[in-house]
């Protein structure tokens, strides 16, 4: 009888072990869980304002729209436009940039891509289809055909402004300072630095 006792007690005993046991997984089981699903939270969280951070002040992907600077870039291109380099220089003559559309009406875009030709001090003119630049034809092997548009008298560029120009220059094929003038140096936001779509086409400019 005792034996029975000693066996029946030994049994309940197990079972409460078992009984605490599995609660106390189920429990420290929910709490991992939470916790892993915070800690993902907050990585998410910083990820998140991180590149926006980044989006914001140091570079950019955008994508080409229109053919204003065949043959260097050509529509559906992707872009990373580097934001930051203008915190530490201006704008260099044969640069590629991004800038706030300066044109109105029903054509106006939100950015353009377009070369930067003149800076501030430069005498830009363009003389039987040829640019020049203060007086001397200006080299230019990323085009593939003269200045189809009509040629005009000298002008010089403003302090704090910036001369630029597609490198498509058949007739009528970009809308650039040639039509709206030069561009404050405000409106550019950034220097095209790579084109990095399709990989085939991938290379730094």
């Amino acid at each position: 009888m005792n034996r029975e006792l000693e066996e029946d007690f030994m049994r309940s005993r197990r079972q409460r072990y078992r009984s605490v046991t599995h609660n106390k997984s189920r429990q420290k089981s929910g709490r991992t869980w939470i916790k892993d699903m915070r800690e993902w939270i907050i990585t998410a969280g910083i990820v998140f304002a991180v590149m926006s951070l980044l989006n914001i002040y140091v570079f950019n992907v955008s994508t080409v729209i229109g053919q204003s600077m065949q043959p260097t870039l050509y529509q559906g291109e992707k872009l990373i436009i580097n934001k930051i380099a203008l915190s530490f220089g201006n704008p260099g003559r044969g640069e590629v940039v991004v800038l706030h559309d300066p044109s109105t009406g029903p054509s106006r875009k939100e950015y353009l891509v377009k070369r930067v030709i003149g800076i501030p001090g430069d005498i830009i003119e363009v003389r039987n289809q040829q640019l020049y630049l203060n007086g001397k034809l200006l080299n230019e092997p990323y085009i593939d055909t003269s200045i189809e548009d009509p040629d005009f008298s000298s002008l010089t560029v403003q302090a704090g402004t910036y001369f630029v120009m597609g490198d498509n220059r058949h007739a009528g094929a970009s809308k650039d300072s040639r039509y709206f003038g030069a561009v404050a140096g405000e409106s550019i936001v950034g220097k095209v630095s790579l084109i990095w779509w399709p990989f085939s086409k991938m290379k730094a400019l």
